[in-house]
């Protein structure tokens, strides 16, 4: 099968666009989540930081700079993503506490029906390839509702990355996975989640870094932090961005070139 540059794809896409705008009147134009993960491929946040002030939206979707990396590939990039919002929202528990002195069987029948009843995840059924899960858990306390093993299922379902308050634990195990994962580091959570928190809530309105997320928003991560785009401004954002990464890279090249530094994928 013959391969285009992704300038000549995005070209297209954005001609695609283009028409659909002139001959859809006064109608908001309707792209699908893999539309518009392709629009934002390859865009930093900074780019679409400076898109968002391009079109007069400057500190929209920032999120707190706490929000960050838990690992770093600096030969790939493979920490980076952009993918389309899938919330999920934990809240602490407050009249259900630990079962204190039982028998270790006792024990393990409450924690698992507490996973099965309280604190489970019936959403996983509900995640599809290109999803980012954002996780609302910030009040939560020393509970780690993200780890090595139901990370690496939702990997498996398709999500590019996750997006948490706090409340990951087995930290070293994810890093080894390569699952890219952005949290506050000093908010990670050790405890299970019985007898700690509950699910309240899925694919509802969540605000994590101190941004408001809505299902189907489109979500940038690299090394920089985090960016959330609302879903109804993503195609002008996508188009001031890759402006600016384009003037980026096009200045970049010419100081490669004078400095005699190879060329790499972040230039060409």
């Amino acid at each position: 099968m013959k391969s285009f540059p992704i300038s000549y794809c995005l070209f297209g896409l954005f001609s695609l666009i283009l028409f659909t705008s002139i001959h859809a009147s006064d109608h908001e134009i309707q792209l699908t989540d893999e539309q518009l993960i392709k629009l934002y491929e390859g865009l930093r946040v900074a780019d679409v930081s400076d898109g968002m002030d391009m079109i007069g939206y400057p500190d929209i979707g920032l999120m707190d700079p706490k929000i960050a990396p838990l690992w770093k590939d600096i030969d790939e990039f493979k920490h980076m993503f952009v993918g389309i919002a899938f919330t999920v929202r934990y809240v602490p528990t407050n009249m259900r506490p630990h079962p204190g002195d039982v028998s270790r069987d006792e024990y393990k029948h409450w924690r698992d029906m507490w996973y099965t009843h309280d604190s489970g995840e019936p959403f996983i059924e509900h995640i599809r390839p290109g999803n980012v899960i954002i996780i609302d858990n910030a009040d939560d306390g020393d509970t780690g509702t993200t780890g090595s093993n139901n990370s690496m299922i939702w990997t498996q379902k398709g999500a590019v990355g996750i997006i948490s308050a706090g409340g990951v634990r087995d930290t070293d195990e994810i890093i080894k996975q390569e699952i890219p994962l952005y949290m506050d580091y000093f908010k990670r959570g050790r405890g299970i989640r019985p007898g700690r928190n509950e699910l309240e809530s899925f694919n509802e309105p969540v605000v994590v870094g101190g941004v408001y997320i809505e299902p189907g928003d489109v979500v940038i991560a690299d090394g920089d932090g985090v960016i959330v785009v609302p879903r109804k401004m993503a195609v002008e954002v996508a188009d001031a961005a890759r402006e600016e990464l384009n003037l980026d890279k096009a200045a970049r090249k010419k100081l490669y070139e004078a400095l005699g530094i190879p060329f790499d994928f972040t230039v060409n």
